[in-house]
């Protein structure tokens, strides 16, 4: 089910909504909890009803992995030994069903091309959400190893796992963060600034998504589907559709995450922020701090911080943040491009701290303009259906053939969707992030109807088909 929806903004969420609210206000804690898990897993079961059972199967093998790994206390060698091998059972399992979903054909299709079989391609659908609560019961078990987490009652632990607003594309949460608030009194207060608070967030992501967004995407996929090995695009198209792709991007997800912390909120949970104006860095190591902020915290604090060693040679900083990168590619995609796109993303970021600990900078303007080349032509690689098919996209980027003719700017002028771009790429500098707007929002008359309004549009517009978020295929 997606969120911004006739389905979900006028059936789903006001049932949830009240049947919580109501049962927490009579003081039914955990019956108000109950419906929230229920209602969660029916949201899940809308969009992956075959994969449904394997779902419930791992969530719930995971809470008995890791309260066991919590039980075993102490220093005993047998303990510690018991810990190991619960840890490695978790992870292999957890690892084991998102490769057979995920990474299943990418598999036999390099074995067939190795050693010259014929394995046929298996027609295996991909869950939604699988790589982003994988990336949660992982971090759970490892927590619980480590002894940084607790014993968690079943119920806040689906709620932690669960919890609709992040179970298909994040934010990517952490349970020290989700699990107390569950457990705090202080939020089982309706609390009417967040409500509306909430709101706010939600229509600006939902007009993220279907003003800008979705237009932006359309545009850009009926290009890149229609690159072909022989075909070589122009300059202009190159760049203008490989920009727009980028845009729409930044709006799709930052708009889901919008709208999912706007949804918390309705609940009284913050959930964490997730963008920061990426396209202002200036350079890939701020981008990376800026752009699906949960994603990188997840991936310094799970996989590079076990590959880094301080005073290793072999374990550095450089080695350890390519590695990073390249489980970033491949957890984004089954596909060499996707390594590929993982390893240059690491090799930028390694760039940015070379600079910064020789004490070297380029001026702001060449910083920012390299930053954002760099950027879209990674975006670029990010989307094609394979390198065979769409690397012409790259030879037309340097194709410079009649750049400063006079047809040129005439087609500059004929492409269609430039207005839009150019006002989403105002916003995406000028506009204040959804942080600040929820960190000074007074709720004021003009406000609720400005929300109101665009609200409106938002209405309006999903008379047209609304598309999936991007990152529902991740």
């Amino acid at each position: 089910m997606i969120f911004s929806t006739y389905k979900f903004i006028f059936v789903f969420l006001p049932i949830v909504f009240a049947s919580y609210w109501v049962l927490t206000r009579m003081k039914f804690f955990t019956l108000a909890k109950l419906v929230l898990v229920f209602a969660s897993l029916w949201f899940y079961m809308q969009g992956s009803a075959r994969f449904f059972p394997y779902f419930c199967i791992s969530i719930f093998g995971n809470y008995v992995l890791g309260n066991s790994l919590c039980a075993l206390k102490g220093d005993d060698k047998k303990i510690a030994i018991e810990k190991k091998i619960i840890l490695f059972l978790g992870i292999l399992g957890n690892v084991a069903l998102l490769g057979y979903y995920k990474y299943d054909n990418f598999i036999l299709r390099n074995i067939n091309f190795i050693f010259g079989t014929d394995f046929q391609m298996r027609g295996t659908s991909l869950p939604i959400g699988i790589s982003f609560f994988t990336f949660q019961l992982i971090a759970f078990l490892v927590d619980s190893y480590k002894d940084s987490s607790k014993e968690y009652t079943v119920l806040n632990y689906l709620l932690f796992i669960t919890f609709f607003p992040q179970l298909i594309v994040g934010p990517i949460v952490h349970h020290s963060e989700i699990v107390p608030q569950f457990e705090s009194d202080d939020k089982k207060k309706f609390n009417t600034e967040n409500l509306k608070c909430g709101i706010i967030l939600f229509v600006i992501g939902c007009a993220k998504k279907l003003i800008l967004a979705d237009p932006l995407t359309q545009s850009a996929q009926n290009f890149f589907i229609s690159l072909t090995a022989e075909n070589i695009p122009g300059f202009l198209e190159s760049w203008f559709y490989s920009i727009e792709y980028t845009i729409s991007y930044y709006f799709d997800l930052s708009g889901y995450a919008d709208m999912a912390i706007g949804l918390g909120l309705m609940f009284n949970i913050v959930l964490p922020e997730n963008f920061n104006s990426p396209y202002k860095a200036r350079n890939f190591q701020d981008y990376w701090r800026r752009w699906h902020i949960t994603l990188s915290r997840f991936l310094g604090d799970y996989i590079f911080k076990s590959v880094f060693r301080k005073k290793s040679k072999i374990r550095n900083y450089y080695v350890a943040t390519i590695i990073t990168f390249l489980v970033s590619g491949f957890w984004h995609g089954a596909g060499w491009r996707f390594g590929l796109w993982g390893m240059l993303n690491g090799i930028f970021v390694c760039m940015a701290s070379f600079m910064k600990r020789k004490n070297l900078a380029l001026p702001a303007p060449f910083a920012y303009a390299f930053t954002a080349l760099g950027v879209v032509v990674l975006r670029a690689l990010f989307v094609l259906d394979s390198l065979r098919s769409g690397f012409p996209i790259f030879i037309g980027m340097a194709n410079f053939k009649n750049i400063f003719s006079q047809n040129f700017f005439q087609a500059v002028m004929a492409l269609d969707g430039k207005k839009l771009l150019f006002v989403a790429i105002l916003i995406c500098w000028f506009a204040p992030t959804s942080k600040i707007i929820t960190d000074k929002f007074k709720a004021k008359r003009i406000s609720a109807m400005a929300a109101g309004a665009l609200f409106a549009v938002c209405i309006l517009l999903m008379n047209n088909t609304v598309s999936d978020f991007l990152y529902f295929q991740f």
